[in-house]
């Protein structure tokens, strides 16, 4: 039987809980920060200007769990990662139940970058993102805020800052913030696809 069955893992993000490992063959392990990561949903959100050349070239072009699987391994490739193989299996798993998402971007039939997360009601929770070619994944980023915001969702959470993340305008809220924000979020009646 397996350890994480799909409400369980749900039922531990809505409370604001997200799964680890600490390294490829490691267990996975449920984690919890008292300083919370969010993605700004509103005009807070930025990106770099030159970025926005990318944007209106029409360089890539966005799909949604078009390349699940390829997304989740791009997101686990790397030196050290935390995604291990019971957690990919766990993710492909949501993904079947209709939790999971991939968030693509493509140059041609080339998969440049993507997001993998998971949303539940009002929120997305972003837990990795990659790129093949430069600027997919910045792309991908800009595309799905937009795409949250056309769907009405109320929470980005992005678990934890990283340098990357804050030259998109994300910042860090404490934690009855943080949980106040998740279950407004969690209220609503939004679809992901």
């Amino acid at each position: 039987m397996e350890r994480f069955d799909i409400r369980s893992v749900i039922d531990g993000y809505s409370q604001g809980y997200f799964l680890m490992a600490e390294g490829d063959g490691q267990p996975i392990e449920w984690y919890y920060t008292n300083e919370r990561t969010l993605i700004p949903l509103d005009d807070r959100f930025r990106y770099p200007k030159s970025l926005q050349r990318a944007i209106n070239q029409n360089r890539f072009e966005v799909k949604i769990d078009s390349a699940f699987e390829q997304v989740v391994e791009g997101c686990a490739d790397r030196e050290t990662t935390w995604i291990s193989n019971e957690l990919r299996s766990l993710y492909f798993n949501l993904h079947q139940a209709g939790w999971a998402h991939s968030f693509e971007t493509w140059q041609g039939d080339k998969l440049a970058g993507g997001i993998l997360g998971i949303a539940i009601r009002g929120v997305f929770i972003g837990e990795s993102m990659f790129f093949k070619i430069p600027e997919g994944s910045k792309v991908a980023m800009v595309k799905l805020v937009e795409h949250l915001r056309s769907r009405g969702y109320g929470l980005f959470d992005a678990q934890l800052m990283n340098p990357h993340l804050a030259r998109f305008g994300a910042y860090e809220i404490d934690d009855q913030s943080y949980q106040n924000l998740l279950q407004k979020a969690l209220t609503k009646s939004c679809v992901f696809v």
